[in-house]
């Protein structure tokens, strides 16, 4: 074994206490003749040998004779148990998440400046840089009570990422006047007793909890009456509105899948043609590389400026541009049937049949200017396969009209605001008018009972956000926060299954918000007392703790093995006959 380079240090700091006079008796501080720590610390400048020394009380029977001050300026140098400043900690992690690099690209770039390994690179980002993203969040515990003493009390949401593999699923609490994190962390189960458990310590902050915001989760709705009974609970609008569009969306779905088969009947082998440019090669489209296609003739000059004289349009002549025209027309149809939908306001059976039938009257314009055999064969099989759906789509365009209707009247005009009591009387008028809907369909007739269902059960918590300022109508903030995270991810890791691992594993500290520039988050963090990094670090260890024997790695899960066969061989054994 080779030994390692030892590191010279270009500049020798010895750190003193700012304060000069004991904080208990005002005596003079007396400096020890021994240091408190003395250490290597990497900056990205260079290595410094920095050290300090501690002063103490001289008077004997002071309250402060035990304590020894140390040099605050000193202990923001680098985190205890590291050699590596707080710069070098937060340009890890500022371009791990800003820039989305590898711990490999990390290395690459400090390799110059520090003396690091690319896999201390990854220990540093994971044991310190997450860790003190948290300690950083709670720096700012008096912005919240300010914005709490301001608004009467915290408007909190709560969401939930979706479980991979079965592994507990995780949950996000935020403040969302400050976008502070509450808590944020995994649960085993989604139950009553689990969520309030979770719920439990914001039982007992300071100031009063004056609304939730969240989907109305089995489970989570006890939950929140059993723990913050005085506090108003609104369900998410867009959760309500995907539920309330979840029949129409399967009715519109199997409608989209009877269109695609019916269209491809009729003008299937239609579409998929292609212009035949080359003898005995059909099917090649277009050819690049070593071997590319041969160009063909240069695009004739047009406009003014043209030399050529003016020539005499003929049938002949044109049929290569009506070929053109018609290939596109095939292409935007074929596209047509792959559309997909997004409930509940975008759905693609009903997208899907508008948009061919927008075709076929083009087309049909089309062909009352010129015949053209191929043309009249897609219009007169686009005619034959979207009639016999006509009435099934009419159903559905009522359908969508209604849930356009509800989400009208749940978006009020900001000029003109409404209380919850007045939303909520215009939308119970209007399920009423849809429940007396004349001439309806079966599927629309249990459509409109559906909606008065749903509407039912989420009545109790659907207007509370028009009487409580600050309350949004939906949780999309927080799902977008989610989402960005989990993007954010996969650009870095560029692997979808990395990224899932990466949000059970420590998803909830990668949630959390981060300063806005790279010199905000150093001065933040060198802020952090040495207690609360040590504790958060011993949180992020316990919770990798529970993933230590999922490795992929023969070598690493034989040795984790042999220490599993070392405890279990201290353990009393038992008699087997």
């Amino acid at each position: 074994m080779r030994t390692p380079k030892g590191l010279y240090a270009y500049e020798r700091i010895i750190y003193h206490p700012e304060l000069l006079t004991c904080p208990h008796c005002g005596e003079l501080l007396v400096m020890d003749n021994h240091l408190a720590w003395d250490k290597i610390v990497q900056t990205l400048a260079g290595a410094l040998s920095v050290a300090s020394r501690p002063g103490r009380c001289p008077r004997a029977t002071c309250a402060g004779f035990a304590m020894r001050l140390h040099s605050a300026q000193g202990q923001r140098m680098a985190p205890s148990g590291s050699t590596y400043s707080y710069e070098v900690l937060v340009r890890i992690g500022w371009w791990r998440q800003e820039h989305h690099a590898t711990y490999r690209e990390i290395h690459m770039e400090l390799a110059s400046q520090v003396r690091i390994s690319e896999s201390h690179v990854r220990y540093l980002y994971q044991q310190f840089y997450l860790p003190l993203l948290a300690c950083h969040e709670r720096q700012h515990r008096d912005h919240l009570a300010q914005i709490a003493q301001q608004q009467g009390g915290l408007i909190i949401a709560l969401d939930g990422l979706a479980p991979q593999g079965g592994e507990p699923q995780i949950w996000f609490i935020r403040a969302l006047t400050s976008g502070l994190t509450l808590r944020s962390g995994w649960l085993s189960q989604q139950d009553q007793a689990t969520f309030a458990a979770f719920l439990q310590p914001l039982k007992h902050l300071e100031w009063p909890i004056l609304a939730v915001l969240s989907d109305k989760q089995t489970g989570l709705v006890p939950a929140v009456a059993e723990v913050l009974p005085t506090s108003r609970y609104q369900f998410c609008q867009a959760h309500y509105l995907r539920n309330l569009a979840e029949p129409l969306a399967e009715v519109d779905a199997a409608f989209k899948v009877e269109l695609r088969k019916t269209v491809r009947q009729h003008v299937g082998d239609l579409i998929r043609q292609e212009p035949r440019t080359t003898h005995g090669q059909a099917g090649v489209v277009t050819v690049t590389g070593l071997l590319p296609s041969p160009l063909g003739s240069p695009p004739e000059a047009t406009g003014p400026h043209a030399q050529s004289p003016p020539c005499i349009a003929s049938p002949a002549a044109s049929e290569p541009e009506a070929d053109a025209v018609i290939t596109e027309l095939f292409c935007h149809t074929r596209y047509l049937l792959t559309l997909k939908g997004r409930p509940p306001f975008r759905l693609a059976g009903m997208e899907t049949y508008a948009r061919l039938e927008n075709v076929a009257r083009f087309s049909l314009d089309l062909l009352a200017e010129r015949y053209e055999p191929r043309l009249a064969q897609l219009v007169q099989g686009l005619q034959s396969a979207l009639s016999p759906l006509a009435q099934t789509s009419q159903a559905l365009q009522q359908g969508a009209a209604w849930l356009r209707d509800i989400a009208y009247i749940l978006e009020p005009v900001p000029s003109y605001p409404m209380s919850a009591a007045d939303i909520a009387g215009q939308l119970r008028g209007y399920l009423d008018t849809v429940r007396r809907w004349p001439h309806v369909t079966p599927t629309l007739s249990q459509f409109g009972l559906h909606l008065d269902t749903v509407s039912r059960s989420y009545w109790p918590g659907l207007f509370h956000c028009y009487d409580v300022p600050g309350l949004p109508r939906t949780n999309n903030e927080l799902e977008s926060h989610f989402r960005d995270t989990s993007r954010r991810l996969l650009r870095t890791t560029g692997q979808k299954g990395l990224t899932q691992r990466t949000l059970q594993r420590q998803g909830a500290w990668e949630l959390l918000p981060r300063p806005p520039t790279e010199a905000k988050t150093r001065d933040a963090f060198s802020q952090t007392l040495p207690e609360e990094l040590a504790q958060e670090r011993q949180r992020f260890a316990a919770h990798h703790q529970r993933f230590r024997l999922q490795s992929r790695s023969l070598r690493q899960t034989q040795a984790q093995f042999n220490q599993l066969r070392q405890r279990w061989s201290t353990l009393q054994p038992t008699g087997t006959g």
